[in-house]
């Protein structure tokens, strides 16, 4: 069982004979031909013969082999390996100092799935004829915002984190997990193709939707900081930023926006809408839960080893801001509510799960007394499913586990 808060050619320069080079002969007539003018006909000058020297074999005297130079090292030593800031070496993977980060990537890969293993058919006919014009502006939306925000995860993991990380077991997760999130961008465009959504209207609404980009920017400005190869992370403001960035980018971009951005596809789900959609949804999330549990990790990591203070004030600063955010995008895609889903549940619910990922990062809880709006979404991303098997293919996501939320 998975427990949430511990998920464990060479070149020929030969000169080639042009027309040019070429000498003309003189040929004369055969006798028996009427007398003519002799014909010229073009034939190649004989280059003359020349006969190479023999080689003069040198037999030098035996000189000794260079020896190259051995530097005297020692064995790995598993307790001088640091999440960031280690002097170990980088390409030896064990023995492990964090067996949990490579436990992550064992049970990532169980986790395989492609977006051609769910059946679509349904969806298309419930975007066309099932859909009502609002439901059909969240389905759309939702969408329009998650093609680019998996992007910025993919390139978050490759860009600013993965290359920081002086543990090989953390940056091979973290590899799995920047496929993920290519694989989840594919999930994405699979789903906009197979509806049959105009793509290029639906990927610039990040751009042209104020609500929608508001929160791409506010991500962008968190961790565009981090994505950099020469931050020095033995500088404290530098490692205090880095660590703030990746706090923000697990517990919420991952953790919360992520986790409660699918809930309104769920929704339509639980009505029998969608369902293919839903379940491609259900896939991601279960994979974005695993990369959230794995950044809180880290992060509580880093802050153990490195000694890190976070200022409170901060960190309550940038899950309201985070809050205002979602506020915002939640009241442009439900702007008129749904059948069993409205922009005070999904912003109500937004705000119980940030009390739940600050927790697990060792924070206080932002928004003290939040309840559960959406009690239903946990046992959602669970999977629970009973299938037909001439329905869908049944791809099994961990055989036999589940996923303790709490």
């Amino acid at each position: 069982m998975l427990n949430w808060d511990d998920p464990l050619a060479s070149t020929n320069t030969a000169k080639v004979e042009t027309v040019e080079d070429v000498a003309p002969v003189a040929v004369e007539p055969a006798a028996n031909e009427p007398t003519a003018e002799a014909a010229v006909i073009a034939v190649p000058t004989p280059s003359p013969i020349v006969v190479p020297e023999p080689e003069k074999i040198v037999i030098a005297k035996s000189q000794p082999r260079a020896s190259v130079p051995v530097a005297n090292v020692a064995p790995v030593n598993p307790d001088d390996k640091r999440v960031i800031n280690g002097m170990t070496d980088i390409n030896q993977l064990a023995p492990f100092k964090y067996p949990w980060a490579w436990q992550y990537f064992l049970n990532a890969n169980k986790n395989h799935w492609t977006p051609l293993d769910i059946n679509m058919a349904q969806d298309v006919h419930d975007y066309r004829h099932n859909l009502t014009v609002e439901e059909r502006h969240v389905y759309e939306n939702v969408l329009s915002y998650l093609t680019t925000s998996d992007i910025l995860a993919m390139r978050n993991i490759g860009l600013a984190v993965m290359e920081k990380m002086s543990a090989p077991e953390l940056q091979i997760y973290q590899a799995r997990q920047v496929y993920e999130e290519a694989l989840h961008t594919w999930t994405y465009q699979h789903c906009i193709e197979t509806i049959g959504l105009d793509q290029s209207e639906i990927y610039n609404r990040y751009r042209v939707v104020p609500e929608i980009n508001q929160k791409i920017q506010l991500a962008n400005n968190r961790l565009n900081s981090v994505m950099r190869s020469d931050i020095d992370l033995h500088d404290r403001d530098e490692l205090e930023n880095f660590v703030m960035a990746y706090a923000f980018f697990g517990g919420i971009f991952e953790g919360c926006w992520f986790y409660n951005g699918f809930s309104p596809i769920f929704a339509l789900q639980r009505r029998g809408l969608m369902k293919g959609t839903a379940e491609q949804l259900q896939y991601i999330m279960r994979d974005e839960v695993m990369h959230a549990s794995f950044g809180i990790r880290v992060v509580k990591q880093i802050i153990k080893e490195e000694n890190v203070k976070l200022d409170p004030r901060k960190i309550q600063e940038m899950f309201e801001e985070a809050d205002a955010a979602e506020e915002i995008y939640g009241g442009y895609i439900l702007r008129d509510p749904i059948l069993g889903y409205s922009k005070e549940a999904h912003h109500g619910q937004f705000r119980f799960i940030a009390n739940r990922r600050a927790k697990q990062l060792g924070f206080a809880e932002p928004f003290p007394g939040q309840e559960a709006t959406l009690p239903w979404l946990d046992e959602q991303a669970n999977m629970k499913k009973e299938k037909n098997f001439f329905e869908t293919k049944v791809t099994e996501y961990q055989t036999g586990s589940a996923l303790n939320w709490d």
